[in-house]
Parts: C-alpha cells; sequence; structure tokens
C-alpha cells in the first residue's frame, strides 16, 4: 500500500491524499448503523416504533464511540507528531498503549452495559413500546464492543503512519458484510432488530480482524503488540498524555450522548414517540452531511502534527487554510440543498407521512447555521493536532454543555418554541460556539506559529 509522505511540502496533496480515503472510510463507517436504520425503517407497519428504539440506543453507542476515541484519535496525534521528530520508538510505544487501553475500555463498557441496558433505556425515555425495540438491539450490540472499538480506534494509527488507503480498505470490508448481512437477518431470518445488530457486530470483528493483520504486518513502520500489564504501568505517563489528548474528541462524543438524552426526554414529553423518531432521522441525517467535514479535519491532522513535530510551522499554516476552506466551502453547500429539498434527505430513513411532515421543519431549523460547525470543527482539529488539550477541552465543553443542553431544555418553553426551541437549540451553539472557537485559534495559534517560523 503506498505511504503518503507529509514532509514533502505539497500541503494540499496531502491534504486531499489522506482526506479522501478518511472520508470514504468516515462514509463506510457510517453504513454500521446508517444501514441498519435504513433496513429497519423498512420492516412493515413497525419502522417508527422501531426507528424510535434504535435511536434511544445512541447515548450507548456513543459512549463506545467516546472511548474509542479517547485513545485512538487521542494518541494518533502524538504518535504523528514523535514520528515527525524522528522517534520511533516513542511513536511505537503510544500505538501500543493505546492498544492496551483500548481492550481493557472494551471490557469494562460491556460488562457495565449489559448489567445496566434496561434501567438506562427507560432513563433515555424509552416507552413500553420502543423498549421492545430497544433492549434487545442494544444487548447484542454490546456484545461486539472490543472488535467495534480496536477496528475504529486502531485505525488511526494506520493513517497516522500514511496508509490512508489502507485505513479506508480496513473500514469497507466491515461496511461491505454489514450491507449483505442486514437484510439476510433483518427480513430472510425474520429477526428483525435483532437481525440487524447481529449483522453489525459480525461485520465490526470482520473489520477489526483486517486492522489487526495490517499492523503487525511486515509492511508497517510501527507495529502492533500486545502489551502486558507491568510494561503498561512503565508508560503510565505516556497513557496519561494519550487520554489527555484525546479528551478532546471523547468530551465531544459524551456531550453528544447527553445533549441525546435531554433531546429525547423533551421530545417525547412534548410530542411523544413521533418526535423521538423524527430526531432520530434527523440525527442520521446530520451523521451523513456531517461526515466530509469530520474526514477532512482526521485527514488534515496527521499533516499538521507531523509538520508540526518536525519544526515546519509554514506548512502546518498552510494546511490549517486549506483545511478551513475545503469545509466553508462543502457546509454552505449542504445549507443549499436542504434549504432547496429537506424532503429528499428524511425519505432516506422513513416514508412515513407523518415523520416527513414533522421532519421537514425540524430538519431547516437544525441545520439553519451548518456553516459554523465547519468552523468549530477547523478550530478542534488544529488544537488537538497541534497537542494544545486545554483549548480543545474547552470548546467541547462549551458549545455543548454551556450551550446546547441549557438551551434545549430552556427554549421550548419560551417565545411560544415549543417542540421548535428543541430544534433552534443546535444551530444557536453551532453559531455561538463555532465563532468563539475559530476566533480564539486565529488570535492564539497563528502567532505562536509566526514566531517560531
Amino acid at each position: 500500500m503506498k505511504q503518503i509522505d507529509f514532509s514533502n511540502g505539497r500541503v494540499a496533496s496531502n491534504v486531499l491524499h489522506s482526506s479522501l480515503p478518511m472520508l470514504m472510510a468516515q462514509v463506510l463507517s457510517l453504513l454500521y448503523s446508517i444501514v441498519d436504520r435504513f433496513f429497519i425503517g423498512m420492516i412493515p407497519g413497525e419502522s417508527s416504533a422501531a426507528l424510535a428504539g434504535i435511536g434511544l440506543c445512541f447515548p450507548v453507542i456513543i459512549i463506545v464511540t467516546a472511548f474509542t476515541n479517547l485513545f485512538g484519535l487521542g494518541g494518533a496525534p502524538l504518535c504523528s507528531i514523535y514520528r515527525g521528530m524522528g522517534d520511533k520508538k516513542k511513536a511505537d510505544n503510544v500505538m501500543n498503549t493505546a492498544f492496551f487501553m483500548l481492550i481493557a475500555a472494551s471490557a469494562v463498557l460491556f460488562a457495565v452495559g449489559e448489567i445496566s441496558a434496561r434501567p438506562m433505556l427507560f432513563a433515555f425515555g424509552a416507552s413500553a413500546e420502543t423498549i421492545k425495540y430497544a433492549l434487545p438491539y442494544l444487548r447484542v450490540y454490546l456484545l461486539g464492543t472490543v472488535c467495534s472499538m480496536i477496528s475504529a480506534g486502531m485505525n488511526p494509527y494506520i493513517n497516522a503512519q500514511g496508509y490512508a488507503r489502507t485505513g479506508m480498505f480496513t473500514v469497507m470490508v466491515g461496511s461491505a458484510a454489514n450491507l449483505i448481512l442486514d437484510p439476510v437477518f433483518i427480513f430472510a431470518f425474520g429477526m428483525g432488530v435483532t437481525g440487524a445488530a447481529i449483522a453489525t457486530i459480525i461485520s465490526q470483528t470482520l473489520s477489526a480482524l483486517f486492522v489487526i493483520r495490517f499492523l503487525v504486518s511486515s509492511k508497517v513502520e510501527l507495529r502492533l503488540r500486545l502489551m502486558r500489564p507491568g510494561e503498561f504501568r512503565q508508560h503510565a505517563q505516556l497513557a496519561k498524555n494519550i487520554a489527555g489528548l484525546g479528551l478532546t474528541s471523547f468530551i465531544m462524543q459524551v456531550t453528544n450522548s447527553l445533549v441525546s438524552i435531554v433531546c429525547n426526554h423533551m421530545l417525547f414529553g412534548l410530542g411523544g414517540d413521533l418526535f423521538v423518531t423524527v430526531m432520530t432521522v434527523v440525527s442520521s441525517v446530520r451523521q451523513i452531511l456531517e461526515t466530509p467535514v469530520l474526514a477532512v479535519g482526521e485527514g488534515s491532522s496527521p499533516v499538521m502534527s507531523f509538520n508540526y513535530g518536525a519544526r515546519r510551522p509554514a506548512l502546518v499554516r498552510k494546511t490549517i487554510f486549506i483545511m478551513t476552506a475545503m469545509m466553508l466551502a462543502y457546509t454552505l453547500l449542504i445549507w443549499g440543498l436542504i434549504e432547496l429539498e429537506p424532503g429528499m434527505f428524511i425519505r432516506i430513513f422513513s416514508r412515513d407521512s407523518e415523520t416527513l411532515k414533522a421532519g421537514v421543519p425540524a430538519l431547516h431549523l437544525y441545520f439553519f447555521a451548518f456553516i459554523f460547525q465547519g468552523l468549530q470543527v477547523s478550530a478542534q482539529t488544529t488544537f488537538k493536532a497541534l497537542n494544545m488539550k486545554k483549548r480543545a477541552i474547552f470548546f467541547s465543553l462549551f458549545r455543548k454543555v454551556v450551550l446546547v443542553v441549557p438551551l434545549t431544555i430552556l427554549l421550548p418553553h419560551y417565545f411560544g418554541l415549543g417542540i421548535s426551541g428543541v430544534f433552534i437549540a443546535e444551530p444557536l451553539s453551532n453559531f455561538i460556539g463555532g465563532s468563539a472557537s475559530f476566533i480564539t485559534m486565529l488570535v492564539t495559534v497563528m502567532p505562536e506559529l509566526r514566531r517560531t517560523a
């Protein structure tokens, strides 16, 4: 597999060559959950309640993703920085310490999730109708926690070594399997939502095996191995640094889970199961449409980290500029498409007339300030790639905890907004949080890079 040379100075080319496979990988990764929802939305007579049930599982799935990012996306920038400094031993230790942490965390999450699944789902807003779909899906999904975390958590270390195409293929293996297996288990075997979860964990297992096989091969610069507990303790400070840098992505996901719980509670109280279904659909559309933004960020991150470690600040600045321009162009285009044809996006997941009627205005409101999400991701990616943990963590908490959650709770009770207030909270937080983080990045990071030139 071809390796990208992050030191060659062709920044735009490096960003594109790194981002395009990441985009494909992100899109394919979405198939794990999006394809589930697509086929579940086709179950005759049950689609609306089944979709609402799957939506109630989102907070738990997001928590699993949060811990995956804590050690995966947390260690990958450090790995790239040490590679840029020429310290391959330190880079190797980062990757293998993160691998140990992923396995340990997956065991704990599986045990806690299985024990507390039912009370958690009711706490998230499940009703007597939706629990019938949510509980079996979640319990089966949790069986694949270790494979899910290895697959997604170790993939950034493939990209950090410059093998972006291989990173894409590792995701493609699982996604293709899920696309084939979902209709077989859901419809041919008549297993419904349980079948969707079984198809997902089989697919994640295949993807994890592909990741491990590549990282233990002779092709890679840094080789994967399982540390012993005693050896892990020797790298306690390294583990702390990985978790510290990954805390940004972790907080973003945990707060996403918190927002999902709050939204489901508010919507169930104000409009019942129908609006929980609408939020599931809107969230699914958001996952699809924000994927290119996240892919550009993840593709740009190793380019920035490597050149930051190699003390090439001009290349870091150029990467930030190219990354931001790409994000803003894309988010503006998507906003225009949603304004013109929102129903097209809703119908991907549901053809139910009530869901469509309620979903169109909700989608308009939710994506109103989507362009500011591009600014937020650009700033967050820069902070994380340059190991500026405190700033990255602060703005993660600021947008979700300080802005979205209070706005989601308060807005429905003011100005006669009602249910619309829940959906307005997102664009307001995008505008305020995105602007604040991007301006901070401009006035703090850019002068520092100029001083070190």
